[in-house]
């Protein structure tokens, strides 16, 4: 497991023969959503240099469930991509539909420095390619491709 979180959520690197592939646990939905967006954060540098100097609020809305991680990993790489570059070590859902399929969050880090952050892989974008979002007896998971 690559989160230093309890057991209840997290998220681990799978083996993919092209691309990296994020596995992500919680007792909700959201948390599960949560970790896969700190996951992917975490493909491009290192988690433990990223201090919180600053937040962005980003929103999604998606026709499903599938849809809608899909549009909210998308607007958190897109918080990464363009100026000022965050790059959150910490995402805080604080608002999250599953009826209307809309998700508002907090992204907490930093600018991304290469003088200071190590350059990790760059994720060049998220795939609907075996999306899949499961709910289990006692928590939600979450399988998403990211293309590097």
């Amino acid at each position: 497991m690559e989160s230093d979180s309890s057991d209840n959520y997290g998220y681990e690197y799978l083996d993919h023969p092209a691309d990296i592939q994020i596995h992500s646990w919680g007792l909700t939905l959201k948390q599960a959503f949560e970790q896969q967006a700190i996951g992917m954060f975490g493909i491009m540098t290192d988690l433990n240099t990223i201090e919180n100097l600053q937040e962005e609020v980003i929103e999604a809305e998606g026709h499903d469930l599938v849809s809608l991680l899909y549009k909210f990993l998308d607007e958190c790489l897109f918080a990464f991509s363009v100026e000022p570059f965050l790059c959150a070590f910490d995402v805080n859902i604080t608002e999250f539909d599953e009826e209307n399929f809309v998700i508002k969050a907090v992204l907490k880090g930093e600018t991304f420095d290469l003088s200071k952050h190590p350059q990790g892989t760059e994720v060049k974008a998220i795939t609907f390619s075996n999306m899949q979002i499961n709910k289990e007896s006692a928590h939600w998971e979450c399988y998403v491709i990211f293309d590097i």
